[in-house]
């Protein structure tokens, strides 16, 4: 529940909740929910609870885990975790009092730098007041086509220190992205046996519109039938950028 990470622009992460189901065009090859099926099988008793199989599959109904929440506090060296890689944070069946709870965990550990992507960012846009928004939790939205791009707006009225997009999969050209606000953007493409391809323009329009905005500019995958079967130099040049501001702030 406290692994190592493989994914670049995080060192660790942090599952309090498991589950998810399908919300936009960018769940349907959900990596998450694919490595869920195979730990179900597995016999990992975090993930024997079913879901909807239309939307969620095997394995992979929302479950929240106590167990887990003091997790963050046994590790005495500062770490950038990503909450919820196997879930989502803000999903309707995690309780206002839970959500509330990883909150208080991520105030008492400000040695930790906590990421939490969501897809459903007007509830938490919701619950913002009755939350604690300590500086070194960031908070981010994934957007794959312009269909998605309002999350942006709400993510921008959360009074998150540090707010982020995550074009990932990147399914479609994302043009005259409002970045106000908006500290950091990560881009990828999709990974797996039915991965969707992504057009190279789409990556630049995102980080020639990041340059612009003064926006720190990551760009993680060009995606392929594994993550890293194309790897991750766009124009010749590797882009790792992170939002200093809030490195600074939490470490």
């Amino acid at each position: 529940m406290g692994d190592k990470s493989a994914i670049e622009w995080t060192e660790a992460t942090w599952n309090p909740t498991t589950g998810c189901d399908r919300i936009s065009p960018g769940c349907d090859n959900c990596y998450a929910a694919t490595l869920a099926k195979r730990l179900k099988a597995m016999g990992n008793p975090k993930y024997q609870v079913d879901g909807n199989p239309r939307t969620s599959g095997p394995g992979f109904g929302l479950t929240q885990h106590p167990s887990a929440l003091s997790l963050p506090e046994t590790w005495s060296t500062p770490r950038i975790v990503f909450v919820n890689s196997m879930s989502d944070l803000f999903h309707a069946r995690v309780t206002d009092g839970f959500i509330r709870q990883v909150f208080d965990v991520m105030e008492r550990t400000p040695r930790h730098t906590y990421q939490i992507l969501t897809k459903r960012p007007r509830r938490a846009v919701r619950l913002a007041d009755r939350l604690r928004w300590p500086e070194n939790v960031w908070l981010g939205v994934s957007v794959e086509t312009s269909e998605q791009l309002w999350r942006i707006d709400d993510l921008r009225q959360t009074p998150a220190q540090v707010r982020f997009v995550s074009a990932e999969p990147l399914l479609a050209p994302l043009n005259n992205v409002n970045l106000d606000s908006i500290h950091w953007l990560i881009a990828g493409g999709e990974s797996g046996p039915s991965h969707r391809p992504m057009h190279p323009a789409w990556v630049r329009s995102l980080r020639d519109q990041c340059e612009a905005a003064s926006v720190a500019f990551f760009f993680k995958q060009w995606g392929g039938r594994t993550p890293k079967a194309n790897g991750r130099l766009l124009d010749g040049r590797l882009y790792d950028e992170m939002p200093t501001l809030a490195l600074s702030t939490s470490h």
